[in-house]
């Protein structure tokens, strides 16, 4: 066995000699002897009765070997995973004193003796190669170690534990957060032949899958640029489990959290939504509501289930345009909804459909709504449906339109972005892009679906897009078919542009535009288009596009 020198143990374990002091430290290294740094935890204890020594030593040495050896473990992470997994770099020690705060601090710090504690203590470094953690671990920390080491299911642990299994994946998700856990990577990715330029790795791989669900067609609301009156009949509470049993296991094969936002429609009229809403939601969806405005009882019945992310509604304009298109009253309604949302501290947000017809209140609509709507935002018409008849303005007016909402977006904190053609503005202003309409620029069939009530599946509700039924096929088939790929790769045309990673336009409005959604450009976009083989678009006049 190989000999420490005093200073050795003394650097190893700064914290026991600290507490210890000159005469008890020295005393204790003369009656170990020879020892190593590494076997000095067990020698001390040892010692400690006979040399009538603090009794916490024991637990305190071996946490800090526990800290010395996760600070050179030399064994990596593992880049991917099929299923949480234990990081490689962390020590878990049983204790009975709050040894802890002792190995955190600084060498040299005013330390006092720890009390009594029976708990675990958790040393780690997380995969990043970061800084050593220490920390007395909480039972929702023991849990997730305990799932993972004993190979358990989420479900078998949460009815044991009679919770939810949305519980179970908390502790799980938590646990990885912390670097306690190595996680599985997404395999929510676009193909690797599909960017161009130093967006690609950014934009490249999404960590939620959302499902975008119409639950009902009945509305009551009859809106001049409705797209879709079609006669469908709403889901039934058997055909909803079955697809978000489906949505969940798709979420776990391709290692993502999912999201459901439930919509129609409005979603509130269907018979069994908070029997949904609830089932969602026990499954560890996060969910969100895009519907018209609710009663008080109505909403605190979803908080009573779970706080949506955001409960989404819509404004057309101002009053008298906001009424003409939505009904009369419809504005009021809506903003004595929002002060009801803002009440009850539910995120809002507020959705815009831009024609030319409006456009010039959409900054004016901004101003009136802040500090009362969480988030406001628009998308353009897409003119199908009845929506059809209503026109948009050309490129050159909605240039002018972004530059300016752009500039007002930096005084009005409730401004945010969502047409991917913000991002030509940004780029000709020489500023950071921001992640386009879904995080992902065109985020059709990439990470997100839009499911009827009939159970369609498409890749985009704007415009039909329809790429399978979620009654008759699993998602994963869906998602993995030929249709659903030829809508995440979007237009040919946009194929040498350093912004596709964030825009690729709105295929919505190309198709509205009667313009081929696989092979045109949207008709707004007023980047020149790139050369062969060059990797980016540059700026060009909006007049010659429009």
């Amino acid at each position: 066995m190989r000999t420490s020198p005093v200073g050795d143990l003394g650097l190893a374990y700064p914290a026991c000699r600290a507490l210890l002091g000159p005469a008890a430290w020295k005393r204790l290294l003369s009656a170990c002897g020879g020892v190593t740094a590494q076997s000095f935890p067990e020698e001390a204890a040892r010692q400690c009765e006979r040399l009538a020594l603090a009794p916490w030593l024991a637990d305190l040495a071996q946490a800090e070997r526990a800290r010395r050896a996760v600070a050179e473990c030399s064994v990596a992470a593992p880049e991917d995973v099929e299923r949480f997994e234990l990081n490689p770099a962390l020590e878990a020690l049983k204790v009975s004193w709050d040894v802890a705060p002792l190995v955190r601090s600084e060498p040299g710090g005013n330390l006092a003796p720890p009390g009594p504690l029976d708990a675990w203590v958790m040393v780690w470094r997380g995969s990043d190669g970061g800084d050593v953690r220490v920390e007395t671990a909480s039972d929702e920390d023991l849990l997730a170690l305990k799932i993972v080491s004993e190979d358990l299911s989420a479900e078998q642990v949460a009815s044991e534990g009679r919770v939810g299994v949305e519980v179970v994946d908390a502790v799980l998700s938590a646990a990885a957060r912390k670097g306690l856990l190595v996680a599985p990577r997404s395999r929510l990715r676009r193909a690797a032949d599909y960017f161009v330029g130093e967006l690609a790795e950014s934009f490249a791989t999404a960590h939620t899958f959302g499902l975008q669900w119409h639950i009902t067609q009945a509305c009551d609301l009859h809106c001049k640029h409705c797209y879709d009156r079609s006669k469908r009949s709403a889901v039934t509470l058997e055909q909803g489990l079955r697809v978000l049993d489906d949505l969940r296991a798709f979420c776990r094969g391709r290692r993502v959290g999912g999201h459901v936002c439930f919509t129609g429609g409005n979603p509130l009229l269907h018979p069994q939504f908070f029997e949904l809403y609830a089932a969602a939601a026990e499954r560890s969806f996060t969910t969100s509501v895009l519907g018209n405005p609710a009663q008080r009882e109505q909403l605190e019945r979803i908080l009573s289930i779970r706080r949506p992310a955001f409960y989404q509604v819509s404004l057309e304009g101002l009053r008298e345009h906001n009424d003409d298109m939505r009904g009369a009253g419809h504005f009021d309604q809506t903003i004595a909804f929002l002060g009801l949302l803002k009440e009850l501290s539910v995120p809002s947000a507020v959705m815009l459909t831009l024609t030319r017809d409006n456009m010039d209140q959409v900054l004016p609509l901004a101003e009136r709504l802040r500090g009362l709507a969480g988030h406001f935002t628009f998308n353009r018409l897409s003119p199908v449906g009845e929506g059809a008849h209503l026109a948009l303005p050309n490129a050159e007016e909605y240039s002018v339109l972004l530059e300016a909402y752009v500039d007002a977006g930096r005084r009005n904190p409730i401004m945010g972005f969502k047409d991917n053609l913000i991002n030509v503005v940004l780029h000709k202003r020489g500023l950071e892009p921001f992640g386009g309409c879904t995080g992902f620029g065109c985020g059709a069939g990439f990470n997100f679906l839009a499911v009827l009530p009939d159970g369609e599946a498409h890749a985009c509700r704007k415009f039909p897009s329809l790429i399978g039924n979620v009654y008759e096929q699993t998602i994963a088939e869906i998602y993995d078919s030929e249709a659903a790929e030829r809508y995440r790769r979007g237009s040919a045309a946009c194929a040498g542009c350093r912004l596709r990673p964030v825009c690729r336009g709105c295929m919505a409005v190309t198709r509205g535009s009667g313009l081929d959604i696989f092979a045109d450009r949207d008709p707004h976009c007023t980047l020149e288009a790139p050369a062969p083989g060059a990797s980016s678009c540059h700026p060009q006049p909006a007049a010659q596009r429009s």
